[in-house]
């Protein structure tokens, strides 16, 4: 859980829960997965390392123990097919997390992001919804190179 604090906007009063615990990204991000994949079997991860290795940075740690292979997928590098996967399967009426190594790698798989994802529930006149999570880190970390370091915020 994170701190929450809620201010009205004519009251002076805040409100914070009380039993707070403090999270690293990741672990929220890790729980936030975990919870999504024991509340709803449609529900699963596709992309690079996010099994056996765990994700790149760990986010993904212990759902691939937990959840097996056809929950929690990984993948060759190559980002387009996979995101192509992870659309195709939304479209069946799945609901993929499709995660890339680093946001850098998400533009080898752009189009299909953009145009395949983003736009298809417009295009359809909202009968194909494209019901998916795209996520990664982004920006740059200690010991990468500009091709892994690239901010899209």
């Amino acid at each position: 859980m994170f701190t929450v604090k809620i201010l009205r906007q004519h009251a002076p009063t805040c409100y914070f829960i009380r039993h707070a615990t403090k999270l690293s990204i990741r672990d929220a991000l890790n729980s936030a997965m975990d919870e999504e994949l024991a509340n709803d079997d449609k529900v699963f991860i596709i992309g690079e390392e996010v099994a056996q290795y765990d994700g790149a940075y760990k986010v993904t740690k212990g759902l691939w123990k937990k959840y097996g292979d056809k929950r929690v997928i990984d993948t060759p590098i190559t980002e387009a097919g996979f995101t192509g996967i992870a659309i195709g399967a939304a479209l069946a009426g799945l609901r993929p997390i499709c995660e890339f190594m680093t946001f850098n790698f998400s533009m080898q798989a752009i189009d299909r992001v953009v145009n395949a994802a983003a736009k298809n529930l417009y295009m359809s006149s909202g009968m194909f919804p494209v019901p998916i999570v795209f996520r990664g880190p982004n920006g740059n970390a200690k010991g990468l190179a500009a091709q892994h370091s690239q901010c899209f915020a």
